[in-house]
Protein backbone atom coordinates (compact mmCIF):
# COMPACT_ATOMS: atom_id res chain seq x y z
CA UNK A 1 0.00 0.00 0.00
CA UNK A 2 1.41 3.39 -1.03
CA UNK A 3 1.80 5.88 1.79
CA UNK A 4 0.89 9.47 0.97
CA UNK A 5 3.08 12.02 2.72
CA UNK A 6 1.59 15.00 4.59
CA UNK A 7 3.52 17.31 2.28
CA UNK A 8 1.81 15.81 -0.78
CA UNK A 9 -1.58 16.15 0.93
CA UNK A 10 -0.89 19.80 1.76
CA UNK A 11 0.14 20.49 -1.80
CA UNK A 12 -3.04 18.84 -3.08
CA UNK A 13 -5.20 20.88 -0.71
CA UNK A 14 -3.57 24.10 -1.84
CA UNK A 15 -3.94 23.18 -5.47
CA UNK A 16 -7.64 22.53 -4.91
CA UNK A 17 -7.92 25.91 -3.20
CA UNK A 18 -7.16 27.67 -6.47
CA UNK A 19 -10.79 26.95 -7.43
CA UNK A 20 -12.52 28.45 -4.39
CA UNK A 21 -16.26 27.99 -3.96
CA UNK A 22 -18.88 30.70 -3.78
CA UNK A 23 -18.78 30.39 0.03
CA UNK A 24 -15.11 31.04 0.60
CA UNK A 25 -13.72 30.54 4.06
CA UNK A 26 -13.11 33.69 6.08
CA UNK A 27 -12.34 32.34 9.55
CA UNK A 28 -9.12 31.28 11.27
CA UNK A 29 -9.87 29.16 14.34
CA UNK A 30 -7.40 28.93 17.26
CA UNK A 31 -7.46 26.85 20.44
CA UNK A 32 -5.00 27.55 23.27
CA UNK A 33 -4.35 25.24 26.22
CA UNK A 34 -2.17 25.29 29.32
CA UNK A 35 -1.38 22.07 31.15
CA UNK A 36 -2.15 23.85 34.45
CA UNK A 37 -3.11 27.41 35.47
CA UNK A 38 0.42 28.32 36.57
CA UNK A 39 2.28 26.43 33.87
CA UNK A 40 4.69 28.35 31.65
CA UNK A 41 4.01 25.97 28.76
CA UNK A 42 1.25 26.84 26.32
CA UNK A 43 0.09 24.90 23.25
CA UNK A 44 -1.92 26.42 20.43
CA UNK A 45 -3.63 24.76 17.50
CA UNK A 46 -4.62 26.93 14.54
CA UNK A 47 -6.84 25.61 11.76
CA UNK A 48 -7.11 27.25 8.35
CA UNK A 49 -8.92 26.19 5.24
CA UNK A 50 -6.72 25.66 2.17
CA UNK A 51 -8.31 28.77 0.63
CA UNK A 52 -7.04 30.88 3.53
CA UNK A 53 -3.55 29.39 3.39
CA UNK A 54 -3.48 29.93 -0.37
CA UNK A 55 -4.34 33.59 0.17
CA UNK A 56 -1.51 33.95 2.69
CA UNK A 57 0.98 32.33 0.34
CA UNK A 58 -0.06 34.55 -2.53
CA UNK A 59 0.51 37.62 -0.35
CA UNK A 60 3.84 36.71 1.24
CA UNK A 61 5.91 38.20 -1.55
CA UNK A 62 7.88 35.06 -2.36
CA UNK A 63 6.31 34.54 -5.76
CA UNK A 64 5.84 30.79 -5.26
CA UNK A 65 3.16 29.48 -7.59
CA UNK A 66 0.32 27.42 -6.14
CA UNK A 67 0.68 25.19 -9.18
CA UNK A 68 4.20 24.16 -8.21
CA UNK A 69 3.74 21.05 -6.06
CA UNK A 70 7.45 20.58 -5.27
CA UNK A 71 7.83 24.19 -4.17
CA UNK A 72 4.90 23.85 -1.77
CA UNK A 73 6.08 20.52 -0.39
CA UNK A 74 9.49 21.98 0.38
CA UNK A 75 8.01 24.94 2.27
CA UNK A 76 5.94 23.05 4.84
CA UNK A 77 8.02 24.19 7.83
CA UNK A 78 8.42 27.72 6.51
CA UNK A 79 4.67 28.05 5.99
CA UNK A 80 3.96 27.12 9.62
CA UNK A 81 6.73 29.40 10.95
CA UNK A 82 5.55 32.34 8.87
CA UNK A 83 1.97 32.08 10.08
CA UNK A 84 2.99 31.83 13.75
CA UNK A 85 5.43 34.74 13.34
CA UNK A 86 2.42 36.80 12.32
CA UNK A 87 0.52 35.82 15.50
CA UNK A 88 2.88 36.88 18.35
CA UNK A 89 1.94 35.83 21.88
CA UNK A 90 2.85 37.75 25.05
CA UNK A 91 2.45 37.19 28.81
CA UNK A 92 2.60 40.09 31.24
CA UNK A 93 3.75 42.32 28.42
CA UNK A 94 6.75 40.10 27.64
CA UNK A 95 7.05 37.96 24.49
CA UNK A 96 6.57 34.22 24.75
CA UNK A 97 9.19 31.97 23.13
CA UNK A 98 7.98 29.54 20.48
CA UNK A 99 9.74 26.23 21.13
CA UNK A 100 8.25 24.12 18.32
CA UNK A 101 5.78 24.23 15.47
CA UNK A 102 4.29 21.73 13.03
CA UNK A 103 1.89 21.70 10.07
CA UNK A 104 -0.47 18.81 9.42
CA UNK A 105 -3.02 18.56 6.57
CA UNK A 106 -6.42 17.25 7.63
CA UNK A 107 -9.36 16.20 5.47
CA UNK A 108 -10.68 19.69 4.74
CA UNK A 109 -8.31 22.05 6.57
CA UNK A 110 -4.69 22.54 7.55
CA UNK A 111 -3.74 22.25 11.23
CA UNK A 112 -0.84 24.35 12.50
CA UNK A 113 0.40 23.57 16.03
CA UNK A 114 2.88 25.55 18.13
CA UNK A 115 4.19 25.29 21.70
CA UNK A 116 5.32 28.32 23.68
CA UNK A 117 7.17 29.04 26.92
CA UNK A 118 5.69 32.15 28.53
CA UNK A 119 6.68 34.34 31.48
CA UNK A 120 4.11 34.94 34.24
CA UNK A 121 1.24 37.30 33.58
CA UNK A 122 -1.92 37.72 31.54
CA UNK A 123 -1.79 36.30 28.05
CA UNK A 124 -2.44 38.42 24.98
CA UNK A 125 -2.13 37.54 21.31
CA UNK A 126 -1.96 39.87 18.34
CA UNK A 127 -3.11 38.31 15.09
CA UNK A 128 -1.10 40.44 12.69
CA UNK A 129 -1.81 37.74 10.10
CA UNK A 130 -5.18 39.46 9.57
CA UNK A 131 -3.39 42.39 7.92
CA UNK A 132 -2.38 40.00 5.13
CA UNK A 133 -5.96 38.87 4.45
CA UNK A 134 -9.14 40.53 3.12
CA UNK A 135 -10.95 42.69 5.71
CA UNK A 136 -13.88 40.28 6.17
CA UNK A 137 -11.63 37.71 7.85
CA UNK A 138 -12.00 36.92 11.55
CA UNK A 139 -9.89 34.99 14.05
CA UNK A 140 -11.91 33.00 16.58
CA UNK A 141 -10.05 32.01 19.74
CA UNK A 142 -11.64 28.98 21.37
CA UNK A 143 -10.51 27.05 24.45
CA UNK A 144 -8.00 28.36 26.99
CA UNK A 145 -6.29 26.35 29.81
CA UNK A 146 -6.85 22.77 30.92
CA UNK A 147 -9.35 21.95 28.21
CA UNK A 148 -11.87 24.39 29.69
CA UNK A 149 -13.94 26.08 27.02
CA UNK A 150 -14.66 29.67 28.07
CA UNK A 151 -16.09 30.33 24.64
CA UNK A 152 -15.12 32.04 21.45
CA UNK A 153 -13.48 35.46 21.32
CA UNK A 154 -13.30 37.27 18.03
CA UNK A 155 -10.54 39.33 16.44
CA UNK A 156 -10.59 41.20 13.15
CA UNK A 157 -8.33 43.57 11.23
CA UNK A 158 -9.62 46.57 13.22
CA UNK A 159 -9.17 44.78 16.59
CA UNK A 160 -6.46 42.17 16.01
CA UNK A 161 -5.45 41.66 19.66
CA UNK A 162 -7.19 39.29 22.08
CA UNK A 163 -6.74 39.09 25.87
CA UNK A 164 -7.07 35.48 27.03
CA UNK A 165 -9.09 35.00 30.24
CA UNK A 166 -7.16 33.70 33.22
CA UNK A 167 -8.34 31.63 36.17
CA UNK A 168 -12.07 31.95 36.69
CA UNK A 169 -12.53 34.74 34.15
CA UNK A 170 -14.92 33.89 31.38
CA UNK A 171 -16.06 35.81 28.37
CA UNK A 172 -19.72 36.79 28.23
CA UNK A 173 -21.98 33.95 27.05
CA UNK A 174 -24.16 36.47 25.23
CA UNK A 175 -21.11 38.06 23.61
CA UNK A 176 -19.75 34.70 22.41
CA UNK A 177 -23.10 33.62 21.00
CA UNK A 178 -23.65 37.01 19.36
CA UNK A 179 -20.35 36.64 17.53
CA UNK A 180 -21.49 33.44 15.82
CA UNK A 181 -24.94 34.93 15.14
CA UNK A 182 -23.27 37.91 13.47
CA UNK A 183 -21.23 35.60 11.24
CA UNK A 184 -24.37 33.73 10.20
CA UNK A 185 -26.22 36.95 9.35
CA UNK A 186 -23.26 38.25 7.38
CA UNK A 187 -23.09 35.07 5.34
CA UNK A 188 -26.78 35.17 4.39
CA UNK A 189 -26.54 38.84 3.41
CA UNK A 190 -23.39 38.18 1.36
CA UNK A 191 -24.70 34.89 -0.09
CA UNK A 192 -26.09 36.37 -3.29
CA UNK A 193 -27.03 32.94 -4.66
CA UNK A 194 -29.13 32.11 -1.58
CA UNK A 195 -30.83 35.51 -1.79
CA UNK A 196 -31.55 34.98 -5.50
CA UNK A 197 -33.16 31.62 -4.74
CA UNK A 198 -35.24 33.14 -1.95
CA UNK A 199 -36.41 35.97 -4.20
CA UNK A 200 -37.36 33.52 -6.98
CA UNK A 201 -39.43 31.51 -4.49
CA UNK A 202 -41.17 34.58 -3.04
CA UNK A 203 -42.07 36.06 -6.45
CA UNK A 204 -44.92 33.58 -6.80
CA UNK A 205 -45.22 32.77 -3.12
CA UNK A 206 -48.87 33.79 -2.82
CA UNK A 207 -50.47 34.80 0.47
CA UNK A 208 -48.83 35.26 3.84
CA UNK A 209 -49.68 31.76 5.07
CA UNK A 210 -48.14 30.13 1.99
CA UNK A 211 -45.04 32.34 2.16
CA UNK A 212 -44.50 31.33 5.78
CA UNK A 213 -44.85 27.68 4.75
CA UNK A 214 -42.28 28.12 1.97
CA UNK A 215 -39.79 29.90 4.21
CA UNK A 216 -40.26 27.34 6.98
CA UNK A 217 -39.65 24.42 4.61
CA UNK A 218 -36.47 26.07 3.34
CA UNK A 219 -35.32 26.80 6.90
CA UNK A 220 -35.95 23.25 8.18
CA UNK A 221 -34.22 21.70 5.16
CA UNK A 222 -31.03 23.74 5.21
CA UNK A 223 -30.82 23.47 9.01
CA UNK A 224 -30.80 19.66 8.69
CA UNK A 225 -27.96 19.50 6.17
CA UNK A 226 -26.02 22.34 7.76
CA UNK A 227 -26.04 20.45 11.05
CA UNK A 228 -25.18 17.11 9.46
CA UNK A 229 -22.18 18.52 7.60
CA UNK A 230 -20.90 20.80 10.36
CA UNK A 231 -21.04 17.93 12.89
CA UNK A 232 -19.08 15.68 10.54
CA UNK A 233 -21.91 13.24 9.82
CA UNK A 234 -21.62 14.12 6.13
CA UNK A 235 -18.17 14.93 4.76
CA UNK A 236 -17.83 17.20 1.73
CA UNK A 237 -14.39 17.15 0.15
CA UNK A 238 -13.17 19.62 -2.45
CA UNK A 239 -14.82 17.92 -5.44
CA UNK A 240 -18.16 17.40 -3.69
CA UNK A 241 -18.17 20.99 -2.43
CA UNK A 242 -17.79 22.23 -5.99
CA UNK A 243 -20.72 20.10 -7.14
CA UNK A 244 -22.83 21.33 -4.22
CA UNK A 245 -22.16 24.89 -5.40
CA UNK A 246 -23.16 23.88 -8.94
CA UNK A 247 -26.33 22.24 -7.58
CA UNK A 248 -27.23 25.47 -5.75
CA UNK A 249 -26.94 27.30 -9.06
CA UNK A 250 -29.09 24.60 -10.69
CA UNK A 251 -31.78 25.12 -8.03
CA UNK A 252 -31.87 28.83 -8.88
CA UNK A 253 -32.20 28.05 -12.58
CA UNK A 254 -35.02 25.56 -11.96
CA UNK A 255 -37.12 27.89 -9.81
CA UNK A 256 -36.63 30.80 -12.23
CA UNK A 257 -37.67 28.65 -15.22
CA UNK A 258 -40.68 27.35 -13.30
CA UNK A 259 -41.71 30.94 -12.60
CA UNK A 260 -41.61 31.65 -16.34
CA UNK A 261 -43.36 28.58 -17.74
CA UNK A 262 -45.87 27.48 -15.09
CA UNK A 263 -48.97 29.28 -13.92
CA UNK A 264 -49.54 27.10 -10.87
CA UNK A 265 -46.93 26.03 -8.34
CA UNK A 266 -48.68 23.39 -6.28
CA UNK A 267 -45.48 21.53 -5.41
CA UNK A 268 -43.42 24.62 -4.58
CA UNK A 269 -43.23 23.77 -0.85
CA UNK A 270 -41.75 20.34 -1.62
CA UNK A 271 -39.39 21.80 -4.24
CA UNK A 272 -38.24 24.46 -1.77
CA UNK A 273 -37.59 21.82 0.89
CA UNK A 274 -35.55 19.60 -1.46
CA UNK A 275 -33.45 22.48 -2.72
CA UNK A 276 -33.12 23.76 0.86
CA UNK A 277 -31.25 20.54 1.67
CA UNK A 278 -28.68 21.44 -0.98
CA UNK A 279 -28.39 25.04 0.20
CA UNK A 280 -27.70 23.77 3.71
CA UNK A 281 -24.58 22.03 2.44
CA UNK A 282 -23.52 25.37 1.00
CA UNK A 283 -23.89 27.04 4.41
CA UNK A 284 -22.04 24.10 5.96
CA UNK A 285 -19.05 24.87 3.75
CA UNK A 286 -18.54 27.97 5.90
CA UNK A 287 -18.19 25.88 9.09
CA UNK A 288 -17.05 22.41 8.09
CA UNK A 289 -13.51 23.33 7.11
CA UNK A 290 -12.53 25.13 10.30
CA UNK A 291 -11.72 22.22 12.61
CA UNK A 292 -13.84 23.74 15.38
CA UNK A 293 -13.34 20.85 17.81
CA UNK A 294 -15.42 21.21 20.96
CA UNK A 295 -16.78 24.56 19.82
CA UNK A 296 -18.74 23.08 16.94
CA UNK A 297 -22.07 22.85 18.83
CA UNK A 298 -21.98 26.50 19.92
CA UNK A 299 -20.79 27.59 16.50
CA UNK A 300 -23.47 25.60 14.72
CA UNK A 301 -26.31 26.91 16.88
CA UNK A 302 -25.21 30.55 16.76
CA UNK A 303 -24.37 30.48 13.06
CA UNK A 304 -27.71 28.88 12.17
CA UNK A 305 -29.63 31.39 14.30
CA UNK A 306 -27.78 34.16 12.43
CA UNK A 307 -28.70 32.65 9.07
CA UNK A 308 -32.37 32.44 10.09
CA UNK A 309 -32.41 36.01 11.44
CA UNK A 310 -30.80 37.28 8.25
CA UNK A 311 -33.32 35.35 6.18
CA UNK A 312 -36.18 36.77 8.27
CA UNK A 313 -34.91 40.31 7.66
CA UNK A 314 -34.80 39.68 3.91
CA UNK A 315 -38.35 38.28 3.90
CA UNK A 316 -39.63 41.16 6.05
CA UNK A 317 -38.21 43.68 3.57
CA UNK A 318 -39.32 41.90 0.39
CA UNK A 319 -42.78 40.68 1.38
CA UNK A 320 -44.56 44.06 1.73
CA UNK A 321 -43.20 45.17 -1.64
CA UNK A 322 -44.24 41.94 -3.33
CA UNK A 323 -47.71 42.07 -1.77
CA UNK A 324 -48.24 45.60 -3.15
CA UNK A 325 -47.13 44.47 -6.60
CA UNK A 326 -49.45 41.43 -6.44
CA UNK A 327 -52.44 43.76 -6.11
CA UNK A 328 -51.78 44.92 -9.68
CA UNK A 329 -51.89 41.70 -11.77
CA UNK A 330 -50.42 43.20 -14.96
CA UNK A 331 -47.50 44.75 -13.07
CA UNK A 332 -47.00 41.54 -11.10
CA UNK A 333 -46.82 39.47 -14.29
CA UNK A 334 -44.22 41.80 -15.81
CA UNK A 335 -42.21 41.91 -12.57
CA UNK A 336 -42.18 38.11 -12.21
CA UNK A 337 -41.05 37.71 -15.81
CA UNK A 338 -38.34 40.37 -15.69
CA UNK A 339 -36.92 39.33 -12.32
CA UNK A 340 -37.08 35.62 -13.15
CA UNK A 341 -35.15 36.22 -16.40
CA UNK A 342 -32.50 38.11 -14.44
CA UNK A 343 -32.31 35.38 -11.81
CA UNK A 344 -32.12 32.73 -14.55
CA UNK A 345 -29.21 34.54 -16.18
CA UNK A 346 -27.38 34.82 -12.85
CA UNK A 347 -28.01 31.14 -12.10
CA UNK A 348 -26.74 30.15 -15.53
CA UNK A 349 -23.55 32.14 -15.02
CA UNK A 350 -22.96 30.57 -11.58
CA UNK A 351 -23.66 27.10 -12.96
CA UNK A 352 -21.13 27.55 -15.75
CA UNK A 353 -18.52 29.06 -13.43
CA UNK A 354 -18.86 26.42 -10.70
CA UNK A 355 -19.16 23.36 -12.93
CA UNK A 356 -15.89 24.31 -14.60
CA UNK A 357 -14.27 24.99 -11.20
Amino acid sequence: MTRVSPRAVLASLLLAASAASAHDADIIYVEAQRAAPESSELREVMTLTPETLARLLSMDGTGVSLNTRDALAGRLDAIAAGVWDAAPLTAGGQPCTRTAHTALPRQSFVELTATFTCPPGPLRQRFAVLARLPPEYRVILGSVREGELPGAMFADAARPEVAMPEGGQRTSLLGRFAGWVGLGMRHIFEGVDHLAFLLAVLLVGGGLKRVLLLVTSFTVAHSLTLGAAALGWVVLDGAWSRWVEAAIAASIIYVAVENLVRREHRHRVLVTFLFGLIHGFGFAGVLAGYGLGESVATALLGFNVGVELGQAVVVAVLLPVLRMVQRRPALHTRAVRALSIGILAAGGFWMFERALG
